[in-house]
């Protein structure tokens, strides 16, 4: 195939992707790369859609902040991790972040840890706060928020 030709099925590929959900950047650039596109071509092609409106790195933040949140009931930190190994700039995370209403969070948060608590069986009440701090942990919530949910189960 010419260089020509595999740069315009490239880009044709690359645009019916992000037509149909959102794509970062270095989603696409590792697609790019799978099928065998030169990185100036590749670089071409992202700098092509991201003109074209089909990459938008805050439009795809958000909706992943929102989805992980939402169906996935990620907290900020493990988001906020799994964006940053996608090189999503900081700036464009803390944006993002700042979507999820904090109310919500809390109470997501708070019933998370009530429903891991039913499935737990504990030696004790420190052995319980325990594996639900680390459960929560493990979600990618943030120690402080934890720490005040579980003493208030524990009065």
């Amino acid at each position: 195939m010419s260089e020509n030709t595999l740069f315009k099925t490239s880009l044709n590929k690359a645009m019916a992707l992000c037509s149909q959900r959102e794509y970062c950047i270095s989603d696409i650039r590792g697609k790019l790369q799978e099928w065998g596109v030169p990185e100036n071509e590749a670089e071409k092609i992202i700098k092509m859609l991201v003109t074209e409106n089909f990459i938008n790195e805050v439009r795809y933040s958000e909706a992943f902040v929102k989805d992980k949140f939402r169906y996935n009931k990620w907290g900020r930190v493990k988001i906020a991790a799994h964006l940053r190994v996608k090189s999503i700039p900081s700036d464009l995370i803390r944006q993002a972040l700042g979507c999820i209403d904090e109310e919500e969070y809390i109470r997501q948060l708070g019933e998370l840890v009530s429903e891991h608590r039913r499935s737990i069986k504990a030696r004790n009440q420190f052995d319980l706060k325990g594996k639900l701090y680390r459960y929560g942990l493990s979600k990618g919530y943030e120690s402080n928020l934890l720490y005040d949910i579980l003493n208030d189960i524990g009065n």
